[in-house]
């Protein structure tokens, strides 16, 4: 009986039609489990969000038996209950430590155990070397490519006590580097000395790919790799190597190819990597600012004119 009642709710794409790119995902997205048939409204609603993959007790006279429940929730990420399952440590137990949203069809609450629920999630104890990382006071902190951006991310972390600025690019720019008191040294050099690595260049045929096994094999096994650029200057089956190996440290990137990085990546399997969705210029006065620059850009190339920060091809 408990085969025959279970249903599987497949996220779908706008025409209804389950496509190979929802197939090869859906073993990404979150597992839900539903304990009832719930108003259809409802179903509908986690149907057509494409977040999740779901599974349900299709019926709404008979309420699942304990031991199915017991069974179905193993592994899920959340769970949609009502208020004739208890949830007490036997069910947190049998979820197991991928729980992380219960949501109950009821006001009340009475058949939730909030105590066990609270011993489930939740930061746990202080720890005493819990979420350290290395500090930026009286570090050394390398940048790859420095151009208008990497001044300005070597002025925003000077206030951190910085010990050193180095920087590589093509050529020396002793202008730039003298606004930061940059010293200006080899490729081999940045990686060897960097216990912060920030990647600022350009994407071009020599720099595709150039942050590789290579690189991390001489940086420190304390640094920290910072790719604000451009995805492609990484090979990242390299830095998933690198971190998974503790060769560095740690890895932050705004920018990965492609993107977005899909979720079963396996960069997002690791903790010392983070990764976020191309967001370093996500401010609204920045936006507005680069739309003005490129309509005036626009502009100016229709009259004629030189365009600002034009690209000579």
């Amino acid at each position: 009986m408990a085969l025959r009642r279970l249903q599987r709710i497949t996220p779908l794409n706008v025409t209804g039609v389950l496509t190979s790119n929802v197939r090869r995902e859906m073993s990404s997205l979150p597992r839900v489990y539903v304990t009832r048939q719930i108003p259809p409204e409802g179903l509908k609603t986690l149907r057509e969000s494409g977040q999740v993959q779901c599974q349900l007790w299709d019926s709404d006279d008979v309420p699942v038996p304990r031991q199915e429940l017991l069974q179905r929730v193993k592994g899920v990420d959340a769970l949609l209950c009502v208020l004739t399952e208890k949830i007490d440590a036997e069910l947190l137990d049998a979820a197991g430590p991928n729980l992380k949203v219960l949501s109950t069809m009821s006001v009340g609450f009475d058949h939730l155990s909030l105590e066990e629920l609270k011993k489930s999630g939740g930061w746990g104890t202080w720890r005493t070397l819990w979420l350290c990382g290395y500090e930026l006071a009286n570090s050394t902190v390398g940048i790859f490519g420095l151009g208008r951006i990497g001044v300005a991310i070597a002025e925003r972390l000077a206030p951190f006590k910085v010990k050193k600025f180095i920087y590589t690019d093509v050529a020396p720019r002793p202008e730039l580097a003298s606004l930061i008191n940059a010293e200006y040294v080899s490729f081999d050099e940045m990686a060897k000395r960097s216990d912060f690595l920030a990647v600022c260049c350009a994407l071009t045929p020599e720099t595709k790919e150039i942050c590789n096994k290579d690189l991390f094999s001489k940086m420190k096994n304390t640094s920290i790799f910072v790719n604000t650029s451009r995805g492609g200057v990484v090979n990242q089956d390299d830095l998933y190597e690198a971190l998974s190996t503790g060769q560095i440290a740690g890895a932050g990137l705004d920018v990965t190819v492609p993107e977005p990085l899909p979720t079963n990546h396996p960069l997002f399997t690791l903790k010392n990597c983070v990764i976020l969705p191309h967001i370093a210029s996500a401010s609204f006065t920045t936006r507005n600012a680069m739309s003005v620059l490129a309509a005036n850009n626009l502009l100016l190339g229709l009259r004629g004119e030189p365009m600002i920060k034009e690209l000579k091809l």
